[in-house]
């Protein structure tokens, strides 16, 4: 479980080339560095999604990054979650996505939103139910759109 790890903390700029590393290491939602880039996610963005409206954590095992969330107030949503494969089922993601909940909610967010794949296969579907999010249907690109109201927080 979480408690064999270091405390999470806030993801910092120095950060970005462990969340990249994370980020490209998943088996589900894989995306490259160049698919990322598309997206405009690169290693000169990212530090400014960490900053102002932005915030990100990360959990290290051994002084290395090895699961990161980020969430932005202004839009209120979850927009990445990410576990390296061999840390998957340890409780990291649970953690995580409670400290980016409680952060929106405390920011004054009432309702907040996260999209990920409408494939009901993939494994994150299943997460984010479990955690209490609840489908808000099919995006135009063709995502799942989840919500969870602060009434519904844990």
């Amino acid at each position: 479980m979480v408690s064999t790890f270091s405390s999470i903390r806030i993801a910092t700029p120095a950060d970005v080339p462990a969340l990249f590393r994370v980020r490209t290491s998943v088996r589900e939602n894989v995306m490259s560095m160049a698919e990322l880039a598309e997206l405009g996610i690169t290693p000169e963005t990212l530090p400014e999604m960490l900053k102002g409206e932005g915030r990100g954590w990360v959990v290290e095992h051994q002084q290395q990054v090895v699961a990161f969330v980020m969430a932005d107030v202004v839009d209120a949503t979850v927009f990445a979650l990410f576990v390296q494969p061999d840390y998957e089922r340890q409780g990291l993601g649970r953690a995580l996505m409670d400290q980016a909940e409680q952060w929106l909610f405390s920011q004054g967010c009432s309702e907040i939103w996260l999209v990920t794949d409408s494939d009901v296969t993939v494994r994150a579907n299943g997460f984010y139910r479990y955690l209490g999010w609840q489908e808000a249907g099919i995006q135009d690109d063709g995502q799942m759109r989840f919500i969870k109201r602060n009434s519904e927080y844990r």
